[in-house]
C-alpha cells in the first residue's frame, strides 16, 4: 500500500478581475474552532501550520440570517464528512482485517 503523506495546498486565480483562493486542506493536522459568543460575533476557524481559513459574520458586522443559514449549511456539511469518514475508516478496517486473517490461514 502507498503511503499518503498529509498536504495543504493554496492557489490564487484571477479570472475577468475577480481573485479566487482554494484552500485544500489534505492533512488530518488540521485544527477546527469556533470563537465568539457572549454578544460577540462568531467565528469558525480551519488552519494548519501551512494555511488559515476563517468564517465569520456578513462584513464583520451583526448575525444576518443569510449567516445563520450559511452556519446550519457549514454544519450538514460537516455531518455528512463525519458519516462518510467514519463509514470509509470502518470498511477500511474490516478489509484490512480480513486481509490480515487470510495470510494467517
Amino acid at each position: 500500500m502507498s503511503e499518503h503523506k498529509p498536504y495543504t495546498y493554496v492557489t490564487a486565480s484571477i479570472r475577468e478581475g475577480v481573485t479566487r483562493f482554494d484552500v485544500s486542506f489534505c492533512t488530518s493536522e488540521v485544527s477546527a474552532k469556533a470563537f465568539g459568543g457572549d454578544g460577540e460575533r462568531p467565528f469558525l476557524t480551519l488552519s494548519s501550520t501551512e494555511a488559515q481559513m476563517t468564517v465569520t459574520t456578513t462584513g464583520g458586522g451583526p448575525v444576518t440570517e443569510r449567516d445563520v443559514t450559511l452556519a446550519r449549511e457549514i454544519f450538514a456539511a460537516a455531518a455528512r464528512y463525519l458519516a462518510d469518514c467514519e463509514r470509509l475508516h470502518t470498511e477500511q478496517f474490516a478489509d484490512s482485517d480480513q486481509a490480515e486473517q487470510g495470510k494467517a490461514a
